[in-house]
């Protein structure tokens, strides 16, 4: 994940004490600079950006009634102060959020509350277009989800902070390649499709900024929730899955609850419809160190799920496991 404390700039810096000449005097000695933080024991407390700082001092009464005095009565108090490790799309959308009169004002980048430098407009929107150009390098193309660059960056994220919390769902479909034998691939696109909006929905739309989801192709999905609540979650998904499903079969096929398919050897067999399976597994009883290891126990998961007919999510630890299975409607 990119940061905004990836792209920082040092700027000059003055106290809340300065006064209005001393800063003009910076801006005249400093022709290319656009502004300047004000600070009081290296915390933020202000911004000075220069058009602004001129267009107060320009006024009839300005000059005098500025020059001599302290900056904060110029400086900006209320400038858009962002934490070092925020995502610099989180970042671009709070700073085009701006009214259109601080639109282009510098972003006060902090570290634990202190100063640590500033990200220009133009800056934070060239990297911003980096950003997007490699996330669609990396994006899968069916279902617009990350694909397996940004899962890996994204799991390593998690696996070297060994103090964050972690859920990681192991999602995809039973039955799924029968179900595009029988319906055709474009059936099976959209219900490739379906899922990715479902998890979404469920993950991203309502959770934590951390969580993620992922696609690692076919009908092999990857979330992670930066938290141990994942049951309701998946109880969630498996409810609206079974509402969701109904309307990619035929009604006969439905109302069976199985469809036929035909073998190598020409036999047609009774295949049960496509049901979703959710392996999950926490950090909350054991530190992993790998993403191997990660992958390695979600595929023994992944195992009892496949036991099940029916939409089911089931979670391991060390310590426990349990399943919990919803039937289909």
């Amino acid at each position: 994940m990119v940061t905004i404390g990836d792209i920082i700039e040092k700027v000059p810096v003055v106290s809340i004490k300065t006064k209005s000449s001393e800063v003009n005097q910076i801006f005249e000695d400093l022709p290319d600079l656009e502004g300047i933080v004000v600070t009081s024991e290296n915390q933020p407390v202000g911004l000075v950006m220069k058009a602004q700082f001129y267009q107060k001092i320009s006024t009839k009464y300005g000059f005098d009634l500025f020059m001599g005095r302290p900056i904060d009565l110029v400086m900006d108090t209320a400038p858009l102060i962002v934490e070092h490790t925020e995502a610099i799309t989180v970042v671009s959308s709070k700073a085009m959020g701006r009214s259109q009169k601080n639109l282009y004002d510098y972003v006060v980048v902090t570290k634990d509350q202190m100063l640590k430098g500033i990200v220009s407009i133009k800056n934070l929107l060239i990297k911003l277009a980096e950003v997007q150009v490699n996330l669609a390098m990396y994006t899968n193309p069916l279902s617009g989800l990350p694909g397996n660059v940004l899962i890996e960056e994204k799991m390593n994220e998690f696996l070297t902070n060994k103090q964050k919390e972690f859920s990681f769902l192991y999602v995809d479909l039973d039955h799924f390649k029968e179900y595009n034998d029988t319906y055709g691939f474009k059936k099976g696109d959209l219900l490739i499709k379906e899922v990715a909006n479902l998890l979404s929905k469920n993950i991203l739309l309502i959770d934590d900024r951390d969580a993620f989801v992922g696609h690692i192709g076919g009908d092999d999905f990857v979330a992670i929730l930066p938290h141990y609540h994942y049951e309701e979650i998946c109880q969630l998904i498996i409810q609206e899955y079974e509402v969701r499903i109904k309307q990619y079969y035929d009604p006969h096929d439905w109302n069976n609850k199985f469809v036929y398919t035909k073998d190598r050897n020409g036999n047609f067999n009774k295949i049960p419809l496509v049901a979703l399976s959710i392996a999950t597994i926490t950090n909350q009883n054991h530190i992993y160190h790998s993403i191997d290891e990660i992958s390695k126990i979600a595929a023994e998961v992944k195992k009892l799920c496949k036991l099940q007919e029916d939409s089911c999510y089931v979670s391991y630890d060390l310590n426990a496991k349990k399943d919990c299975c919803a039937p289909q409607q």
